[in-house]
């Protein structure tokens, strides 16, 4: 039976919890002091909640975090020089260069998960042959951008029609949109850099899904990638599909 940490106790860590495998445990939750009442009632204390992962006296198989770009920033490079595998669903955290190559330094193993997008395989795959252009483009209904920097750049309430708000670069768009744009952030880490990757981001009052359009160009030849994803209901931010992928991470445990 593998052990898990989970960093976070919001929509996608709830998320994630419903889909555990049946060999893999929950071990740890990191959490606000809020929750750890409720989290000790719900596991029957089988589950100990932790303000800090540092607290835990266990080596776990695996830590994961489906908190916030911010929660990368305060805990990653500590669990990584205790050697622990750390799997990321912020990867946005990683446009601060400096963070990056701590973490890529600090010791332990570093994952950093797909989240919310298809075709990582092929860009990294079409990396070893040299490429040319990765633009991305994220199409979210307005309410999925509320609460974000894009409320000083567009009017959500009043717009009618898909409308581009964002164009700039990877790294731009992490840092502006911490919430929304990690995967924007893995495509960068992914391919030609958080700097070169070139970001649209769009608010569409006529859709449902959160659309992740991939268009990738190379010596290897080109190829353009739609994924149309459900957001979680609680938190429309984020995609189904990024939770599946913390999931998939988790079942890959007991394949090793």
């Amino acid at each position: 039976m593998k052990k898990i940490m989970l960093i976070g106790y919001g929509a996608m860590a709830q998320a994630v919890i419903e889909r555990l495998p049946d060999d893999v445990a929950l071990g740890w939750i990191v959490a606000r002091a809020q929750h750890h009442a409720a989290i000790r009632a719900r596991f029957d204390r089988r589950v100990e909640p932790l303000l800090t992962p540092l607290a835990c006296e266990a080596s776990p198989d695996l830590v994961l975090e489906c908190a916030s770009q911010q929660a990368v920033v305060e805990y990653a490079e500590a669990i990584l020089q205790r050697g622990w595998h750390l799997a990321l669903i912020s990867t946005g955290a990683l446009a601060d260069s400096a963070l990056e190559q701590r973490l890529r330094q600090a010791g332990g193993r570093l994952s950093l998960l797909s989240g919310a997008v298809a075709g990582i395989d092929g860009l990294t795959a079409a990396k070893e042959g040299g490429l040319t252009q990765v633009t991305y483009r994220s199409r979210k209904h307005p309410a999925s951008w509320r609460g974000s920097y894009a409320e000083q750049l567009i009017d959500l309430n009043a717009i009618r029609e898909a409308q581009i708000f964002f164009e700039g670069s990877a790294r731009e768009a992490a840092r502006l949109f911490p919430a929304n744009a990690n995967v924007a952030a893995t495509i960068a880490l992914g391919g030609t850099g958080m700097d070169a990757t070139r970001v649209q981001l769009m608010a569409d009052p006529t859709t449902r899904h959160n659309t992740h359009t991939l268009h990738v160009s190379g010596l290897f030849g080109e190829f353009h990638l739609e994924l149309n994803g459900l957001p979680l209901a609680e938190n429309p931010k984020t995609s189904t599909l990024a939770a599946l992928s913390a999931v998939r991470a988790c079942r890959e445990l007991t394949q090793c």
